[in-house]
């Protein structure tokens, strides 16, 4: 029997021998560890690719001079002999891309760069080593041969996911495996199996494998065939989309009711059906260097700088990085990056972007991202919502004032309360001085703390509801400011005025209409805070200067943040005030559009005729 003292021994002798451990030692990636043990140098690596591919080349010789001999010995016929001229050229075009030089090229470039070979095996080979196959076993690759006189071998290579195999099989395999009256061959068999047997809307020829892979991770086919140094490209996207629905943050009541989705064909036609202009162009961009994706810039040729247009082009060639995710391609062409101002409008409703297209702006679509950037951007239109041209002039200005006053108390309204209590309540009325020290007579905390801590948890509220799911999270966020407010003030550690205070203030940044202004705001909120704790009004003041200077030397795309107000320019009619749509003849001349007049003098020609004529009158002069 074991008493406490030999238990107690036994422990001890656990805790100090050591004895191996019965469970396999986890997983610890170190730094510079090194998979499968030293790897072969790049110069060796390069070397043995070109020596597999010579000796390749030499066997396909070899069966080629034993089929050639055979063929001879036995009297071929003209067919035979045909095939075996189609044979030989195919070799003589695969000794050219063998030559020492052109080997040297492309061991030194990436596999992406490479140019497509006249040989299919080599292609396929390449295939292979980009997309991983066939480990990768969601990339198909089809071999099959086309039954020309002579035959050809050729191979399909596409996406399982991402591609429609029904009109890969109808519109591709059905056409090409009945396709034996084929006179071209090399180069030009492309050309012939387009204008003669594939019934597909939109192909091209490419040269290179990184075409070859944008298009496989698209959704196309890619087409190559034996003794065509090239490949093409069929489109055959059918992947799986989300439907049109309305829009989530830009809300409106009269206007357009949909919003763009993650399909960038989608999100093209959604644009294109709201403005049916014929020279509305989108050109596609491809960014990424491994994750691609396709950037469609869009604008009105005939109204659109071409300096502007040739300037958003230059930054979108230019940036070099693996992926591109939906959301950040702001950051990449943006001017001052530092600067959390934004200086790109964001948007989700295709007929926001048309209005800015017709006014001459750029429109920027990335593949995957529901929302589109129309640049360049000022600080009017970031404050501008997508209801005000449904309303009438009157209202629409009245809104957009309201929501200057709003984004205004948003970011002073708990500083000016801070100074003025702390530095300057003589600019109080002596009834309200009073009625303020009243109900802060039993507060411990001095108004700069209440007001902070009620900034914060109104911060957290926030942060809490977008985070929390579905209408729980609209719950919580009222929920929790209401149970928060009042418990604060029943256990007299917040005063009635700061929540006051805090509450208008809250209400004020919901009224802006862009997300990422009220962000902005809301963080400028707590610099004013602390300007006006240490400086009073003149804190807050000078503040307000050094904002306005920071503002003022903005520029998105060579036009200024603040342009119609600093510098000057000729008023377009819808900066602050709305003017009536018929009265806005010119477009922005910030933007120096290529057609400088909108509409006519008079627009409503309906107002200048007799309503006896009939008839709509004539046209006005410009």
């Amino acid at each position: 029997m074991s008493n406490p003292l030999t238990a107690a021994l036994a422990a001890l002798k656990k805790l100090l021998i050591y004895r191996p451990p019965s469970s396999p030692p986890p997983f610890v990636l170190e730094e510079g560890q090194e998979v499968g043990g030293t790897a072969p140098p790049p110069v060796l690596i390069r070397r043995a690719g070109e020596l597999g591919a010579l000796l390749r080349h030499a066997r396909r010789l070899q069966r080629f001079m034993n089929e050639a001999r055979t063929a001879l010995a036995a009297k071929p016929g003209p067919d035979a002999i045909k095939a075996l001229q189609a044979q030989a050229e195919a070799l003589e075009k695969r000794q050219a891309e063998l030559s020492p030089l052109l080997l040297a090229y492309a061991g030194a470039t990436r596999r992406e760069d490479a140019n497509i070979s006249a040989s299919l095996e080599e292609n396929l080979r390449t295939v292979a080593k980009l997309f991983r196959f066939p480990a990768n076993d969601r990339i198909v690759v089809r071999r099959f041969v086309i039954p020309a006189n002579p035959p050809l071998d050729a191979a399909l290579v596409f996406s399982k996911e991402l591609a429609d195999k029904k009109d890969i099989n109808s519109s591709i395999l059905l056409p090409l495996l009945g396709a034996k009256k084929i006179a071209a061959g090399g180069d030009g068999i492309f050309a012939a199996l387009v204008s003669r047997h594939l019934p597909v809307n939109d192909t091209a020829e490419a040269r290179d494998f990184r075409a070859v892979v944008r298009a496989v991770t698209v959704g196309d086919t890619v087409l190559f065939v034996d003794g065509a140094a090239g490949a093409l490209l069929i489109e055959t996207e059918g992947y799986e989309h989300r439907a049109i629905s309305r829009p989530a943050i830009e809300q409106t009541i009269r206007g357009n009711q949909s919003a763009f989705t993650d399909t960038l064909r989608i999100n093209i036609s959604l644009v294109k059906r709201s403005f049916r202009a014929a020279d509305l162009v989108a050109d596609i961009v491809p960014l990424g260097a491994r994750g691609h994706a396709d950037c469609a810039v869009m604008y009105l040729a005939s109204v659109a700088n071409p300096a502007l247009v040739a300037e958003v082009k230059r930054r979108l060639a230019a940036i070099s990085s693996d992926y591109i995710s939906p959301g950040t391609l702001e950051q990449f062409i943006e001017d001052h990056p530092g600067i959390p101002v934004p200086q790109i409008l964001s948007t989700e409703k295709p007929d926001r972007v048309t209005a800015h297209l017709a006014e001459g702006r750029v429109a920027l679509l990335l593949d995957g991202d529901p929302f589109a950037l129309i640049v360049p951007s000022t600080l009017f239109t970031l404050l501008h919502s997508p209801e005000d041209f449904a309303l009438k002039p009157p209202v629409g200005t009245f809104m957009r004032l309201l929501r200057l006053v709003a984004a205004l108390l948003a970011a002073l309204l708990p500083s000016l309360y801070i100074a003025i209590v702390y530095y300057h309540p003589e600019a109080l009325p002596t009834d309200l001085l009073l009625a303020i020290a009243g109900a802060r007579e039993r507060i411990p905390f001095p108004a700069f703390l209440e007001v902070l801590v009620m900034e914060l948890s109104l911060e957290f509220v926030r942060e809490a509801s977008s985070r929390v799911p579905g209408v729980l999270g609209e719950a919580t966020g009222i929920v929790g400011g209401i149970i928060l407010g009042q418990a604060v003030v029943t256990a007299n550690l917040i005063s009635p005025v700061t929540v006051v205070i805090v509450a208008v203030t809250a209400l004020a940044s919901f009224s802006i209409p862009d997300y990422r202004v009220g962000m902005v705001i809301r963080q400028s909120r707590f610099a004013f805070l602390v300007a006006a704790a240490l400086l009073g009004l003149v804190g807050v003041a000078g503040l307000i200067f050094l904002g306005a200077l920071v503002v003022c030397s903005l520029k998105s795309f060579g036009v200024s943040i603040m342009a119609q107000l600093a510098p000057m320019v000729k008023p377009g009619g819808d900066t602050i005030v709305r003017a009536p749509v018929y009265g806005q003849e010119f477009r922005p001349d910030a933007l120096s559009p290529l057609d400088r007049r909108r509409q006519p003098t008079v627009s409503r020609k309906w107002s200048q005729t007799d309503p006896e004529d009939g008839g709509g009158g004539a046209g006005d002069e410009l």
